[in-house]
């Protein structure tokens, strides 16, 4: 199942499409889930097993996204040139950009104040194809021995802090660390998703598509299983030592079990070497995997993963439109009453709108049963590549 399908790969358009399902249930709690205003998911101190796996499952949607990303630009020079892909790989960066300061910025906050600018996951997708687009010119070793250094490397500079008075303090931020940018007293852009990290793993998925170019299925399954056994094993192992890779070790807990919890809480802002292998691991072994399903159950992710940006997009306009009706109903405002400004709420939303955990997973359900009739739509616009529905 494996096979080309219009230049397709089934199991990665079908990993792509189970992330992006995954993915949505993290949005939904972020938009539904009362506590999801007041503290961390993931704060040991604060969560309870349920929400802390809750969000640890939705872990794995980035940087695996962000690999396949890379690896399916390599499976692309099937069918371009080195520099058709180049160009391609630049002007869908510049167009990802766009869209996570217009279409994706209001799906986040609908308002057009722009007091806060979020700098997240389209961004760093733009960028990192942008970089991308110049950076596979270089000889595929060089590209794969960058993006390793940059995986394993980067939290060699954990340890420096650059304060917001210093004259490098927006590109460290913007390319390394993470955090708030003021441009005026009411204008400021958060980094949640700085460049350098990310790229690396997208070097990696790149480096990567070898294995889909010049290898037969049974060899590229055995790559796949092994070294995502191998990728786990050292998580564990350099886990365990607890000396580098996380900024924050793990340590004793009230209970083993929370210890545990403490072993898995890995750094995501910005992704440590430790996420980053906790996190690939599975996905390699999941590709593995998938190399010979032959049941037909996956037809659904198959479809969401063919249209992995229109699903993105268009599943924050379903998740927000659903939590804004859902709080003028609890709380009896009309939609001329509540406040988007992002100090007063986030989008219009606020704590006293929100449900308990038990709601958050059935809200998940109904968006994605929802989004599998307009993906399925989408697809079919999207392969007669009518005007606009090309670049989604």
């Amino acid at each position: 199942m494996t096979a080309l399908s219009h230049n397709r790969i089934y199991s990665i358009d079908v990993a792509r499409g189970l992330i992006m399902v995954i993915m949505a249930l993290d949005h939904t709690r972020d938009y539904f889930h009362a506590d999801a205003f007041v503290f961390n998911p993931t704060d040991l101190e604060k969560t309870h097993t349920v929400l802390f796996f809750t969000r640890w499952i939705t872990h794995f949607c980035m940087p695996g996204f962000v690999l396949l990303s890379g690896l399916s630009a390599k499976i692309s020079l099937q069918r371009k040139s080195k520099a058709e892909l180049s160009r391609y790989l630049f002007t869908r960066g510049v167009w990802f950009v766009v869209l996570e300061f217009t279409v994706l910025r209001f799906g986040y906050f609908f308002n057009f104040y722009f007091d806060v600018t979020i700098l997240s996951v389209l961004w760093v997708f733009g960028v990192c194809m942008i970089f991308i687009s110049a950076l596979i010119h270089l000889p595929n070793r060089w590209i794969l021995i960058l993006g390793l250094l940059i995986v394993v490397g980067h939290n060699l500079l954990d340890g420096i802090s650059v304060e917001q008075t210093n004259i490098w303090f927006v590109p460290w931020t913007i390319l390394i660390s993470r955090g708030f940018l003021a441009v005026t007293p009411d204008v400021a852009f958060v980094v949640t998703y700085p460049i350098i990290p990310w790229l690396g793993i997208m070097l990696l998925g790149y480096s990567m598509g070898a294995w889909y170019t010049n290898a037969a299925n049974a060899i590229r399954q055995k790559l796949l299983m092994r070294s995502g056994v191998a990728v786990i094993i050292a998580f564990i192992v350099l886990r365990f030592i607890n000396l580098y890779g996380d900024p924050t070790p793990w340590g004793g807990q009230q209970s083993g079990w929370y210890t545990m919890l403490s072993f898995l809480n890995t750094s995501k802002y910005p992704p440590s070497f430790l996420f980053t292998l906790m996190t690939i691991g599975p996905l390699l072994m999941l590709l593995g995997w998938l190399e010979n399903v032959k049941t037909k159950w996956p037809h659904v992710l198959n479809t969401i993963g063919r249209v992995p940006l229109f699903y993105f997009i268009v599943h924050f306009y379903v998740i927000h439109a659903f939590a804004l009706i859902s709080t003028m109903l609890r709380t009896g405002k009309s939609f001329s009453e509540i406040d988007f400004h992002f100090a007063k709420s986030f989008g219009g939303i606020t704590p006293e709108g929100g449900y308990s955990l038990g709601w958050v997973y059935f809200f998940w359900i109904v968006v994605v049963l929802l989004m599998i009739p307009f993906c399925n739509a989408y697809n079919r616009l999207k392969s007669q590549k009518a005007g606009i529905f090309r670049f989604l």
